[in-house]
Parts: structure tokens; sequence; C-alpha cells
């Protein structure tokens, strides 16, 4: 096993991205709850990436659950019960994305909630994506407004986010996979948006992964955000929360022949 990552704080009051890794699984949660309103959490988003990582890597353990999607269903009711006062009907309550991966021989199971992203290289260069791209598809276009994103925030008709309602987790995209050497990586979409607003291609951003790791992915994010001096689309601020994960469960074949 070989796990690396790296997470930068964007413009905001800290980073609200978070990742983790164990012997056969690996996550990273990006943090999200309305500006400037009352979530209804006295704890703040922060707190609850915290919570929600400790508890998802509590459930992780193959043993324990069926499936990911089983493990972060519990893991929400597990932070759900330490919220204690928070009024958890609160649309604008905490919440978070999901992107893991847990090894399951001989493949590698995934799991992605909201807008992160599983990144599984393919022989011969190319790089399959696992999105869950509900949230750009609400009505109406972008940019999207505070009501409509709360109304369609884990609804059927809306999109699915890893918050104050455990049953979420049922309303994951998830798989399994079987790319060479269990390889994979795992980006939140602070690093994302070097494909969907820069135009980079996945199999650049992966072999950008491989080959220089992921403190110099985020640098080039920051770099193609300079350059173009916009804010960050849909956030208000021109550097969000970066977190980028690689690693891999197996060793590549050539390493396993020189052993």
């Amino acid at each position: 096993m070989r796990i690396s990552y790296a997470s930068v704080p964007g413009d905001g009051d800290g980073n609200e991205d978070l990742a983790a890794s164990g012997p056969d699984w690996a996550f990273v949660l990006d943090g999200a709850t309305a500006r400037d309103t009352d979530s209804g959490c006295r704890h703040g988003v922060r707190w609850f990436v915290a919570t929600l990582a400790a508890a998802l890597a509590g459930e992780m353990a193959p043993a324990r659950h069926a499936s990911p999607a089983d493990a972060l269903g519990e893991a929400l009711e597990r932070t759900r019960a330490a919220h204690d006062s928070c009024d958890l009907a609160n649309p604008d309550s905490p919440s978070s994305t999901v992107a893991m991966v847990r090894r399951a021989d001989p493949g590698l199971e995934y799991l992605v909630l909201a807008d992160s992203a599983v990144l599984l290289p393919e022989a011969g260069g190319e790089v399959t994506v696992i999105t869950d791209d509900r949230l750009h598809h609400l009505p109406g276009g972008r940019p999207y407004s505070g009501e409509l994103v709360r109304a369609a925030r884990n609804s059927p008709d809306g999109f699915w986010v890893a918050g104050a309602r455990p049953e979420a987790a049922r309303h994951a995209v998830t798989g399994t996979a079987h790319p060479p050497g269990l390889r994979f990586a795992l980006l939140t979409d602070g690093c994302t948006r070097l494909v969907e607003h820069y135009g980079q291609s996945w199999p650049d951003v992966w072999l950008h992964l491989e080959k220089r790791g992921p403190e110099s992915l985020i640098a080039w994010v920051r770099e193609r955000e300079r350059a173009d001096g916009q804010v960050s689309p849909g956030r208000g601020k021109r550097h969000d929360d970066a977190t980028a994960l690689v690693g891999a469960f197996a060793l590549a074949p050539e390493c396993r022949a020189s052993n």
C-alpha cells in the first residue's frame, strides 16, 4: 500500500476539506454550509467534517460493513447523534461531499456523494472518472439561488450530500473497479476545476499526480486560478479549499517482479 495526499486551504476562514486513509481504504471530505446563514448547528462545518471523518474511519474495515455505503450511513448516524442540541431540521445544516475507496479483493469499491471525484487509471493511459454530477443539473442553470439549492438538497429530484440525513448514503454513486495495481486518486472540487473550468484533461491530471504528487497538483490549480484572476465559480472567492489524494493498494507488476 502507498498513499500520499495534500490539502491546502482557500480564501475562507480555515480548511473545510479533510483526507484520511487506512490499510485498505481512503477518503476525502469537502465540507459545505451556506454562507452568512444560520445553519442551526452550534459547532460549525469544520467540526462536522472532523466528526464525520472520525466516525467514517471507524466504520471502514471491510469486516464491519457489506459496502462503503453501509459504512457511510452508519458514520452519518453517529455524527448525527454527536450534534447534541443542534437544529438538524434546518436545511442549511453543515454537510460534506464524500469520495472514498475500499479494497475488496480482487478489486476496489468506490463511493462518490456530491461534487468530489474518484480517478481510476486504465491500461493504455486512459482514466475512468467517477463523479456525482446531480448538483450541476438543477433547473434554471447557474448561478443557482440559495433557495433553489436549499430545496434541492437531499431530495429525490435534486442532489444528495452527507449531512443530517443518513439515508443520503444510499443515494451515493457506487461500484467496483479493477484498476491496474489497484491505483486511484481522490479529489475535492478545489482540484477537479483543472478539468471542469480550466480545460485540462483527466489523463493529464492523473499523470501529474503520479509523477509530481498531490502538492504539485494543488500548486498547478493555484497557478491557473491566479492567471485567471476571477473568483471561483459559484464560490465568491478566487481560491477554494483543495485536497488531492493518490494511492495504490497493490504493488505494480514491475515492483513485484523485482522483489
